[in-house]
C-alpha cells in the first residue's frame, strides 16, 4: 500500500469510495485493496515482459534484415537471447493462484511478516466509515480506521446516525463524490444506506466485499431476483420497509451486472455468483503479511457469537452449549463477539469460569497476531472460513461446532437451521464438531 501515514479527508474526483459500517468490512476492504494492487502489479509486468519481447523481436528482424545470406552466427546468438529471456519471465503454463498468493504457498511475493511489502492500494481509494451506534462496534472501526491511515488510505468518518438530521446530512455532504466515483466498493448490500446510496451512484466498476455470512445470502437473493434481506429477520415487512421498497429495488439492479456494468465479488466465502458476477478470492494476504506468525499458548480458546442477540438461540441452550464445550475441550478463554451482551458475557464469566476476552480489532487480525490457542473453537460463524486462511501454515486448529435445532426460539426465522447448516458445512480446512454434549439440566 501506498507509505503508510498519508491520510486526507477529502476524495479526489473519479476516485475510488469504500463504503464500510463494521471492522471486519473495513478489513475486507484493506484486503481487496492489496490484492488489486497485487493484480495490477502482475498486469504491469506481464506488460513489460510482453513490451521486452516485442522489443526483442524488432531487433531480430532489423538483424535479419542487414545480415548476409549466411547467418548461422547472428542465428545462434538470437537464439541464446530469446533462452536467457524467457528463462526470467513466467511460464504460460504455470499453476494459477488467488490474488495476492504469488507462488502459491499462502504468501504474497516479496511479503516479509510484520514489513512492508512493497505493494501498494490503489492511490485513488478512500474509505467512507457510516459510523454505526454500538459502542464496541465504534471502537473496533476506530482502529481499523488507524491501521488503514498507517497502510496510506484515506479515512473519512462520518457520523451517520448522530440524530435525526444525521441521515439527510451524510447523503447531501456525499452526494457528489458519489456520483464522481469511478468505482464503488461497498461493505454491506443490506444496509439502507449502502442502498440509498447506490441510487446516486454512476460508477459502472462495482465491488461487494465481504460482510461475513450475509455475503453467501446476498448472492443468493441476487442469483434467485429477490429482494435483499438479511437472513435472520422474519415477519411481514413493516411500513418503513414498503416506503424504502423502490430504494432497494434500485439497488439491487446496480448490483446486477449488465453490458456497461461490471460487478465483483471480493468473498472468502463458498459462493456460487449468478452469471456475469465476477468472484476473487480473498486469502487474507495484507493480514498474513502484515501480522505474525503468532505466538501460541498451547490453549484452547472459544470464539463467541451473536445468535442470541439476533433472536436465533436461546439463551439457556447457548450457556449450557458454552458450558460443555468448555468441559469437552478444557477452553480458558472467550473471545466476544463485538455484540454480544454484557450481562450475557457476564453470566458466562461467572457461571461457565471463562476468561472474558473483547477484541479491539477483528479476529482474524487478533489471531494472527497472537497470542491464541492452538485450537479455536467456534459456532456457525464468519470465523469457521477466514480463520483457516488468515492462520494458515501456524498449525493452529480450528473447529466448529454445530447448532442443534433444538437450541433455535420458537421466533427464529425459518431459514436459519438451513443457513446456519451451510455456513458449517461449507467450511473448508476445519474440524465438525457434534453437537455440544447435553448437560445435566436439559430435558
Amino acid at each position: 500500500m501506498p507509505g503508510r501515514g498519508a491520510s486526507t479527508q477529502d476524495a479526489a474526483p473519479g476516485s475510488t469510495l469504500a463504503f464500510v459500517e463494521s471492522p471486519v468490512q473495513l478489513l475486507n476492504v484493506l484486503e481487496w485493496a492489496y490484492a488489486d494492487a497485487l493484480r495490477a502489479s502482475e498486469g504491469t509486468d506481464a506488460l513489460r515482459a510482453s513490451e521486452g519481447t516485442d522489443a526483442l523481436r524488432a531487433s531480430e528482424s532489423t538483424d535479419a534484415l542487414r545480415a548476409p545470406a549466411d547467418t548461422a552466427d547472428v542465428v545462434g546468438t538470437t537464439d541464446a537471447a530469446r533462452t536467457a529471456h524467457t528463462a526470467d519471465t513466467t511460464p504460460t503454463d504455470a499453476p494459477r493462484v488467488a490474488a495476492g498468493d504469488a507462488d502459491g504457498s499462502g504468501a504474497p511475493a516479496g511479503a516479509r511478516a510484520g514489513g512492508d511489502t512493497g505493494v501498494g492500494a490503489p492511490g485513488d481509494l478512500t474509505v467512507i466509515v457510516l459510523s454505526p451506534h454500538d459502542p464496541m462496534t465504534r471502537g473496533q472501526l476506530r482502529r481499523m480506521a488507524e491501521l488503514a491511515r498507517e497502510e496510506g488510505v484515506r479515512v473519512r468518518w462520518e457520523e451517520a446516525r448522530g440524530g435525526a438530521s444525521a441521515p439527510f446530512r451524510t447523503i447531501s455532504g456525499l452526494a457528489s463524490l458519489v456520483r464522481a466515483a469511478r468505482r464503488i466498493v461497498i461493505g454491506d448490500p443490506f444496509s439502507r444506506y449502502v442502498q440509498l446510496l447506490l441510487t446516486m451512484a454512476k460508477a459502472r466498476d462495482l465491488v461487494v466485499v465481504d460482510d461475513g455470512t450475509a455475503t453467501m445470502e446476498f448472492i443468493s437473493q441476487l442469483a434467485r431476483g429477490e429482494r435483499l434481506e438479511r437472513w435472520h429477520r422474519r415477519g411481514s415487512r413493516g411500513a418503513r420497509d414498503l416506503v424504502f421498497a423502490p430504494v432497494s429495488a434500485g439497488a439491487r439492479r446496480r448490483l446486477t451486472p449488465g453490458q456497461h456494468r461490471r460487478v465483483e465479488v471480493f468473498s472468502s466465502m463458498p459462493v456460487d455468483p449468478p452469471p456475469g458476477v465476477t468472484v476473487t478470492s480473498n486469502t487474507f494476504a495484507w493480514t498474513r503479511a502484515r501480522f505474525g506468525p503468532p505466538r501460541l499458548t498451547g490453549g484452547t480458546d472459544l470464539v463467541g457469537t451473536s445468535l442470541v442477540e439476533t433472536g436465533v438461540v436461546d439463551l439457556e441452550r447457548y450457556v449450557e452449549a458454552v458450558t460443555a464445550l468448555t468441559r469437552e475441550h478444557g477452553a480458558t478463554r472467550y473471545f466476544a463477539h463485538r455484540k454480544e451482551a454484557t450481562d450475557k458475557l457476564h453470566r458466562i464469566s461467572v457461571e461457565v469460569g471463562l476468561e472474558i476476552v473483547r477484541p479491539d480489532l477483528p479476529l482474524e487480525l487478533i489471531a494472527r497476531r497472537g497470542p491464541i490457542g492452538r485450537m479455536i473453537l467456534s459456532f456457525p460463524s464468519t470465523v469457521v472460513h477466514t480463520l483457516p486462511l488468515a492462520l494458515a501454515g501456524t498449525g493452529i486448529k480450528v473447529a466448529v461446532c454445530d447448532v442443534d435445532p433444538a437450541w433455535l426460539t420458537s421466533h427464529a426465522s425459518p431459514r436459519a437451521q438451513g443457513f446456519l447448516s451451510g455456513v458449517t458445512g461449507t467450511a473448508r480446512d476445519v474440524h465438525r464438531l457434534p453437537y455440544a454434549p447435553a448437560s445435566p439440566s436439559q430435558p
